[in-house]
């Protein structure tokens, strides 16, 4: 029998996730598998946990990873905190936010929207209109818009819920451990990640954080959570306390993963990081402009971690990407919706935000463009 597996070759991934994995994460994850109520693992899973608050930037009590990739951690902030008739406002600018309005649809929602062009971020006075004329239980945004490459001010946006109940959701998939993501700070009540993108572990693990606010939020819901999977009632028992109350199996191999992962961002330290991602960034702005592409979105809203550049004329554009992973093992990723065949999407996320990924990168670019 042949094994589809011998034939799989190391990809550089460039996309918009996922992102190359750290080795020593691969050496992680091949650790022996234990049980996921043995006194070693639970000493693992404090320790993550501790973790994740340092990256995040917070204080909050329950802050774990959820088993499942990012989409998980958003159906888990809303399938917590949302009830039938809770008026929800989605900021949207890109398919994540769609993505919000769709989940706080289906948990029976009254959701509003305000709107913003894509590939151009939040505008906050747009935002304070909409909030000027009516309460909210809930308002969601994305912190960095993986679809457009678009950092939204998700700083200023708090200071317009100041002083009231609404609760603000926050979603970090792309942003955290590539740009500064500060919890308290920005006031953000329930909060969602991925493992795949700047913490350079394989998919599957969605970290979240949620604040006091939030939890009174949950412990007082009129009606029961509607995802038994993703009910984080039941979820913080095996999460907390001297003894742990069994909810699933924990996949303890990816956990294992995400320790590692972390154990190097903050060995590395915060702010190098951030540095890091920045330089690259930089280095590959400078290259691409230099052989006549653009990029897409306004300099003071980029993300340094997710590059949308614009498609030049003329190009097969998804030619140029086929033979980037045929023939030179680099991915890169599309556009979609309204951007689908006028942008390319370039990461360098995590372990990929390297001086020499780039170098590697515009030498097959010009091979390619030039063919």
């Amino acid at each position: 029998m042949t094994n589809q597996l011998d034939s799989i070759e190391e990809i550089m991934l460039m996309g918009p996730g996922p992102s190359c994995v750290f080795p020593e994460v691969y050496q992680a994850l091949s650790k022996p598998t234990i049980g996921h109520l043995d006194p070693k693992f639970i000493s693992i899973m404090d320790e993550i946990k501790q973790l994740l608050q340092e990256l995040m930037k917070t204080d909050n009590r329950l802050t774990i990873p959820v088993s499942g990739t990012g989409s998980a951690g958003m159906e888990t902030c809303f399938v917590n905190l949302v009830e039938p008739g809770d008026d929800v406002l989605i900021i949207k600018n890109g398919v994540f936010g769609m993505r919000m309005e769709d989940v706080a649809g289906r948990l029976g929602a009254n959701v509003d929207v305000v709107e913003f062009e894509w590939g151009t971020p939040v505008i906050p006075e747009k935002v304070k209109e909409k909030l000027d004329k009516k309460s909210y239980t809930i308002v969601g945004i994305v912190h960095a818009e993986t679809s457009t490459g678009v950092r939204n001010p998700v700083e200023e946006v708090a200071k317009l819920l100041e002083g009231t109940d609404t609760l603000y959701l926050v979603d970090t998939v792309t942003s955290l451990g590539g740009i500064p993501v500060k919890a308290d700070e920005w006031n953000v009540d329930a909060m969602y990640s991925g493992t795949q993108k700047c913490l350079s572990c394989p998919p599957g693990l969605s970290p979240i954080t949620f604040s006091d606010r939030a939890v009174d939020k949950l412990k007082n819901r009129k009606t029961k959570v509607p995802n038994w999977y993703l009910d984080l009632s039941m979820i913080v028992n095996y999460w907390e306390g001297s003894s742990r109350a069994y909810h699933h199996t924990a996949p303890i191999n990816m956990l294992y993963g995400l320790y590692q992962s972390l154990v190097n961002i903050l060995t590395e330290g915060l702010e190098n990081v951030f540095d890091r991602h920045m330089e690259v960034h930089l280095q590959l702005a400078d290259n691409l402009e230099s052989i006549g592409i653009e990029m897409f979105v306004d300099k003071d809203f980029r993300l340094p971690m997710l590059n949308a550049v614009k498609i030049p004329e003329g190009v097969d554009e998804a030619s140029v990407r086929k033979q980037l992973l045929e023939d030179h093992r680099i991915e890169i990723g599309a556009g979609l919706g309204p951007l689908a065949g006028k942008i390319w999407r370039i990461g360098i996320m995590g372990h990929t935000a390297g001086k020499e990924n780039i170098d590697r990168l515009m030498k097959a670019l010009r091979v390619v463009l030039k063919s």
